[in-house]
């Protein structure tokens, strides 16, 4: 028989998690969770969360309360009658009323104790983690402090970026909860060092904002800010593409090093950078030589 999942989740990550358990024999997803459509773009279009669009095309009836503790919402889930309730970067923390209707699985995407919240992939690569991974939990009421089910871990290549991190995360913990769902009644769970835990906020526009101080930490911020909120400088100026020269030298902070064909090496107090494609404000992306030359900035003179 099959066993019987309400599945709560929103982002791209969730969805890959939930189309997993959608494509086995031996799982039945009968209700979603998300959160509320939300406007998106410069238009502020509400658009509906990558989790609500798969799990229409499948029939699934969809859930979008703005709080779990909102009217009908438990009762919907105990109706249901569910034999696990599975949790993937939901955006919410679950009541004890609903902890106590199945057993709650969190896929967090860090390996717990470290990096509970809400940023654990961003926060990986802004500490230059050499690893990370996918933590099964079981959940209680405080944030992401339950009982550990299971891990899956990998190393981190030094290149790869938010996008790719993500990716590989998804993959990994869409693989790691059907384990953990197939051998659940063998499981016992192993509770947290709460001593050695730590926490990580939600990411804010402003934390992209970069000076020419430390290269190695403005790398880490362009890998973990992918997309959005992206790295810029205090002008508005935004790093498209960027890579970390050396790590160790000592430079006057902004300043033009080398040109190297299209792209720049700009120095920081400790360390530098190799700038391939910059974006100006209000202006379109351009390879970091051209910008110089617009600007008449030659090697020796600051960026900014």
């Amino acid at each position: 028989m099959k066993k019987k999942i309400v599945y709560m989740g929103t982002p791209e990550y969730a969805r890959v998690i939930l189309q997993k358990l959608l494509d086995t024999e031996d799982f039945e997803v009968i209700l979603v969770l998300t959160q509320p459509d939300r406007p998106v773009g410069r238009k502020q279009v509400l658009t509906p969360s990558a989790v609500k669009v798969l799990s229409l095309e499948y029939g699934i009836e969809v859930l979008q309360p703005q709080r779990l503790s909102d009217e009908g919402i438990f009762e919907k889930i105990k109706e249901a009658n569910p034999d696990f309730i599975i949790v993937a970067a939901f955006g919410q923390l679950l009541p004890r009323s609903i902890l106590d209707i199945a057993p709650c699985i969190n896929l967090h995407a860090s390996i717990l104790p470290k990096h509970r919240g809400a940023s654990p992939i961003q926060n990986a690569l802004l500490q230059a983690d050499s690893f990370t991974g996918i933590t099964a939990m079981l959940m209680e009421e405080g944030l992401d402090s339950g009982p550990i089910l299971g891990y899956s871990s990998f190393r981190i290549p030094t290149d790869m970026r938010l996008q790719g991190l993500f990716d590989q995360l998804s993959a990994d913990a869409s693989l790691l909860i059907l384990d953990i769902l197939r051998r659940y009644d063998l499981l016992l769970p192993i509770p947290q060092n709460r001593a050695v835990s730590t926490h990580c906020k939600k990411i804010a526009k402003s934390d992209g904002a970069i000076g020419f101080d430390n290269a190695a930490e403005i790398y880490c911020k362009f890998r973990a800010f992918e997309g959005w909120p992206g790295i810029f400088t205090s002008e508005g100026l935004k790093i498209l593409d960027m890579r970390l020269a050396e790590s160790k030298e000592q430079h006057r902070s902004g300043e033009i090093i080398a040109i190297n064909g299209n792209s720049i090496v700009v120095g920081c107090r400790l360390g530098s950078v190799e700038i391939f494609t910059l974006q100006p404000v209000s202006k379109k992306a351009m390879d970091a030589k051209s910008y110089l030359v617009g600007r008449g900035v030659r090697v020796g003179d600051l960026l900014i």
